[in-house]
């Protein structure tokens, strides 16, 4: 517990952009041939409405150690209306073999332009996780760059981390942080997994994030669904 606790300390401390603060923790591993579906939500409730955006992507590996997948964003807007938000391109990269060293190692690009504007947000960072035992921390540490016709352009930090506890692999509770700029969140996480024949599988992550670092209402949910065949 004592990692989880100076992991902790270090991402309150840091801050990111305002917005959708709560979304994926990634791992940092490939899976070599994979290919995938992924559905992912996320709803924000503050005092002044509720945020809600969903993701829709498509990919798999181009390399033993790379994965690369396309995505929709959607959002709700302020009419209430559903639509097409922005496009993403992300490319992950395994850096280190699974269990080699110390921790395990990756690496994450992204890409995003706003669907019918002319403003764009790059992504780049470290994947990082280490077990304990039957515990692992996993911890994400992004820099993101954004410019565009109508936004100022600005540097950014991100940082998420999840602490999972492997009970069976159709069930993994988890303790999830995350830090933003007026922003620190966290809340219980669950995992699951079912394998079926060959290397088809589905996986479900869930999660509900409180924010901490100030009064007020702001509690987020996730939700993600990825079927790799």
């Amino acid at each position: 517990m004592r990692y989880l606790t100076w992991a902790l300390l270090l991402l309150s401390a840091s801050s990111w952009a305002d917005g959708m603060v709560v979304d994926k923790v990634y791992h940092p591993y490939v899976l070599p041939y994979e290919r995938e579906l992924e559905w992912r939500l996320v709803s924000r409730q503050t005092e002044e409405g509720n945020v809600l955006a969903q993701r829709f992507g498509v990919g798999g590996a181009i390399s033993e150690t790379l994965s690369l997948e396309v995505y929709g964003v959607g959002e709700r807007d302020d009419e209430g209306d559903f639509g097409l938000a922005a496009y993403e391109a992300e490319l992950r990269w395994q850096m280190v073999e699974q269990g080699r060293y110390w921790a395990d190692l990756g690496a994450l690009f992204e890409i995003e332009k706003q669907h019918k504007e002319d403003n764009y947000e790059i992504t780049s960072g470290l994947l990082f996780e280490k077990e304990f035992g039957i515990t692992s921390l996993t911890v994400n540490a992004f820099l993101v760059y954004e410019w565009g016709s109508d936004i100022d352009s600005e540097w950014e930090s991100e940082f998420r981390a999840q602490y999972r506890y492997r009970l069976r692999s159709a069930f993994q509770p988890a303790l999830e942080l995350y830090s933003g700029e007026n922003f620190v969140g966290i809340g219980p996480g669950f995992i699951g997994l079912h394998r079926y024949d060959g290397q088809h599988q589905l996986k479900w992550e869930a999660g509900f994030i409180s924010e901490v670092g100030h009064g007020g209402k702001d509690h987020s949910f996730r939700l993600a669904l990825e079927f790799e065949f």
